[in-house]
């Protein structure tokens, strides 16, 4: 049988153009940002010390990175001592081999797999299935994800881009018990139902971590549902995935962590579940799992090292940055393409998919600098971006357009009687598609105006106004 080839990925401009004619993806955008913009604004006009403690964190992790090799061995050493099983992967298909053949040895027919960003950027989801696994996800919008075939769409709310109407569609067609009431809780109840008994008779475990505490060997994850800490402890295996750039030094160090992470992420002082797990069921326990794994991935960051971009290494995985990104929030997630959306996706995704495939999520950065402000632990993200773009151009990725188009600016620019002329005729043309302080359409210009109005112009160039108040200036000190 001839099978048709797998069709090409779209690439941005077109995903972009796709999320921007969708109205209800804007809605569900729009729900969950701006809830999570005004919780975070109060979350912090509660806590005066935030500036301090973002100092503080700041230095933990750059601490850490400094010392990245020391850490991960005293890590390893204690996570050993404790009775776990320590596995290094320096690529995401090792990690995914890894963590699909402790499921074969287990012989698990089963598995639950806790929300986690580490898991997606390996593709494990994939491997599982390819694997023949059952996979059953336990975080509620990571069911939502799983039954509507896609991805997560932000790494903390990863169903943001279905409003609960389509959910509420989409349990009513896949459940086996639907909700007959359209209220969140009756629905919440349909996914209980659906889910317990999977929980419950799963052969592993498989979840992340936010934290790797190097003096004691434990693995810290932080969630709202608690779903973690029921699908971890009952299997007999529990495997736990993270990036080495999770290290911490201490449990102390952990929760000065905390306090930026929760604040950042859903504007709450401490999540509902924070959970240390360190080793295996020990003798006189009353729970736990027989075997504890812990796989430390690699995937690129040691080579962040090397290439300028440790800064990226602080992230907290908060999701703050593309909360308040105005770019991300008009296109959701799936405009990026990448595991990881937003601006910190923007840094991140070349690293993971090359720069080739992903230089205009550099240039889609309008460069504001809100990202960084509201960063928890102060990455330079537009520094960073502006660092792709800068790459791009030295490796000769940029179209032969925007080369032609940067040597007309700068001839125009470099002649000071051409860029006055110039701007001066542009200002006078843009005035006739003027209307009511607005231009809706123009040529040249249509690819803001498909989408959005152009503010129209002032009545005078910068140049004229700034030369119109120095003579003022002039004639009242005369």
């Amino acid at each position: 049988m001839k099978h048709s080839a797998t069709p090409a990925p779209l690439p941005f401009k077109a995903r972009a153009a796709q999320a921007l004619a969708d109205p209800t993806l804007k809605i569900a955008i729009g729900r969950t940002t701006g809830t999570a913009e005004r919780k975070r604004a109060a979350a912090l006009a509660d806590f005066p010390q935030f500036g301090a403690a973002r100092d503080q964190g700041k230095r933990i992790k750059d601490h850490v990175i400094a010392h990245l090799d020391h850490y991960l061995v005293e890590f390893e050493r204690n996570a050993i001592a404790s009775g776990a099983q320590v596995h290094w992967a320096a690529t995401a298909s090792d990690a995914s081999r890894i963590v699909v053949e402790l499921c074969r040895q287990a012989g698990a027919r089963r598995v639950t797999r806790v929300k986690s960003m580490l898991g997606e950027e390996i593709g494990l989801p994939h491997a599982l299935d390819a694997a023949g696994i059952e996979r059953v996800e336990t975080d509620l919008a990571e069911h939502i994800v799983q039954l509507g075939g896609d991805t997560p769409s932000h790494i903390v709310w990863p169903a943001m881009h279905r409003t609960r109407e389509q959910v509420s569609a989409m349990f009513k067609q896949l459940h086996r018990a639907p909700h007959t009431e359209e209220t969140i809780e009756a629905m919440v109840e349909s996914a209980r139902r659906e889910l317990r008994d999977k929980f419950l008779s799963a052969d592993v475990a498989i979840s992340g971590a936010n934290f790797l505490v190097a003096d004691t060997g434990a693995t810290c994850t932080v969630t709202n549902e608690g779903n973690a800490e029921l699908t971890t402890t009952p299997p007999r295996v529990h495997i736990v995935t993270a990036g080495i750039e999770k290290l911490v030094p201490s449990t102390a160090h952990a929760f000065a962590l905390l306090r930026l992470l929760v604040r950042s992420a859903t504007g709450a002082d401490v999540t509902q579940y924070t959970t240390f797990h360190c080793g295996p069921r020990q003798p006189g326990d009353l729970d736990g799992p027989q075997e504890f794994h812990i796989v430390l991935v690699d995937n690129g960051r040691t080579r962040m090292l090397r290439e300028g971009l440790k800064d990226m290494l602080r992230c907290l995985r908060c999701g703050a940055c593309m909360n308040h990104c105005v770019v991300f929030r008009q296109l959701g997630g799936h405009a990026y393409g990448g595991v990881y959306p937003g601006p910190m996706g923007a840094v991140l995704t070349p690293v993971l998919d090359g720069l080739k495939s992903s230089r205009d999520l550099a240039h889609a950065c309008t460069l504001n600098g809100r990202c960084q402000e509201v960063c928890p632990v102060d990455i330079p993200l537009p520094t960073l971006l502006r660092g792709w773009r800068d790459r791009s151009w030295r490796d000769g990725l940029e179209p032969r357009t925007m080369h032609v188009g940067l040597a007309g600016w700068a001839f125009v620019a470099s002649h000071p009687r051409l860029y006055r002329l110039a701007t001066a005729i542009a200002l006078r043309a843009m005035r006739l598609f003027r209307r009511g302080g607005w231009i809706r359409g123009m040529p040249f210009i249509s690819g803001w105006t498909a989408h959005r109005d152009f503010p129209a112009p002032a009545p005078k160039t910068f140049m004229a106004m700034a030369r119109a108040m120095d003579e003022t200036r002039t004639r009242e000190h005369t």
